[in-house]
């Protein structure tokens, strides 16, 4: 009787051990149904074209004929890309150093601010602006014109505050009328002077309306006599407002040339040196009897100066980089600023109750304890500089563009800016890729690893 009851419920118990796959046969097949319409725009989006890529880079630039690797050996070859490889190495190293260097420092320093959301607000607000836009915005700010980009006006302006300025860069003299010009582009005196003697001395290519303010008629101070042992004269402007007048000759309406400065000069050494007053008048006192030359020196006719060629092929990738430094410097101080704010705050407590300054409470907990947020930082930011195209597209001028150009950039130029080899283009891009691919998988399975 029992090995009969055995027998008859043991087939239901066989069959209910089968019913838990249906739900999760079912159960997976919702979620790939879920899942599908990512998977094929990732397939679409993603996976096509970098098959694509890596096929195309095997054929010539027409796409028709195999030929191997040699869109890679030429890849190599090409001063050009070598110069891209050199440039991106440049923005690996000091792009996400520079940005998890201040990332890390403003986060500390923005915890003890009152207004700290306001304060990383502002840092975060570049992060809105397109690289389009914020490469616009760099292009006019790093002009060399110091009336158009602001960075050359303020270079000028705090150069010409300890340096001073040239107030007759256009100045110069009339051929013939008692100046020659120098090599170092000074004037002297074609003749010598004594002293007792009165001296004009008249130059031309300046515009009235750029006189210094001030400055007085010259033909007064032109009429005084020296004294004995007094060597006098006047520098003005030979050139007469409405016409008239006499080349070579002191007129009533001509101007003096003020803040002039003038040396005496004997035996090729400077002896006395003086800076002409509002009339344009100077004068020698207590010089020994003898022969004299009188210099104009070059200063005087010195161009203004007018800043820095920030995107020159000297500077051009620096100022790039400090472009891309403003619009991501609030991205890493707000992860940053994340991690500090889930740190342990009983073990920076203990530190200061034994002693511990605030810089060796930085160094020593601080930074250790945010390397695994420091390190996620730094590898996002390697993966985003190698692939950056906008800001050096946009910045750099055609002339330097070949001075700043990165992977990204070239690989472009050299499929569709002029270049039209989508072969070689195409093998960029996978050397791009390779590059890439390496700190991709490092931040995957760190990230893997803390959820652990």
């Amino acid at each position: 009787m029992t090995a009969t009851l055995v027998k008859e419920a043991s087939p239901p118990a066989a069959a209910g051990a089968g019913t838990p796959r249906r739900p999760r046969r079912r159960g997976r097949l919702i979620a790939l149904l879920f899942v599908l319409p990512a998977l094929l725009l990732l397939g679409a989006l993603v996976v096509y074209p970098v098959l694509f890529s890596v096929g195309r880079s095997f054929f010539d630039a027409s796409g028709t004929r195999f030929v191997g690797g040699e869109n890679y050996t030429e890849m190599f070859r090409d001063p050009a890309t070598l110069k891209a490889v050199r440039n991106t190495a440049i923005w690996v190293v000091v792009a996400p150093t520079l940005l998890t260097g201040l990332g890390l420092i403003l986060a500390v320093l923005v915890e003890k601010v009152r207004w700290a959301t306001a304060f990383k607000l502002l840092l975060f607000m570049p992060m809105a602006v397109s690289f389009l836009a914020a490469g616009i915005i760099f292009r006019l700010a790093y002009d060399e014109d110091p009336d158009k980009g602001v960075l050359n006006a303020a270079v000028v302006s705090v150069h010409d505050a300890f340096e001073g300025t040239s107030s007759y860069p256009t100045a110069r003299a009339r051929e013939g009328r008692g100046l020659t010009k120098a090599a170092d582009g000074a004037y002297r005196t074609s003749t010598a002077v004594s002293p007792g003697d009165t001296v004009a001395l008249g130059l031309v290519g300046v515009q009235p309306q750029d006189l210094p303010a001030g400055a007085e008629p010259a033909f007064g101070a032109a009429a005084r006599k020296a004294g004995a042992g007094e060597l006098r004269g006047v520098v003005y402007l030979d050139f007469t407002p409405g016409g008239g007048g006499e080349q070579g000759r002191v007129d009533r309406r001509e101007s003096g040339l003020p803040e002039m400065t003038v040396e005496a000069v004997r035996d090729g050494r400077t002896v006395a040196s003086a800076t002409t007053a509002s009339d344009g008048s100077f004068r020698f006192e207590d010089l020994a009897d003898g022969a004299y030359t009188l210099r104009l020196p070059a200063s005087n006719f010195a161009p203004p100066y007018e800043g820095v060629s920030w995107l020159g092929p000297a500077l051009v990738t620096p100022a790039i980089i400090g472009a891309y430094l403003w619009i991501w410097t609030g991205f890493a101080m707000v992860l940053i600023g994340a991690g500090l704010s889930t740190l342990p705050r009983d073990a920076l407590e203990a530190a200061r109750m034994d002693g511990a300054n605030e810089w060796q409470i930085f160094r020593r907990i601080t930074v250790p304890l945010l390397a695994p947020v420091l390190t996620v930082v730094f590898v996002t930011l390697v993966i985003n500089v190698m692939k950056v195209f906008d800001l050096v597209y946009i910045i750099a001028p055609g002339p330097v563009q070949e001075d700043a150009t990165v992977l990204a950039t070239q690989m472009w130029l050299v499929s569709f800016g002029g270049g039209n080899n989508q072969g070689l283009g195409s093998a960029l891009g996978v050397l791009l890729l390779l590059l890439v691919i390496p700190a991709m998988v490092f931040n995957v399975r760190r990230f893997k690893r803390s959820q652990r």
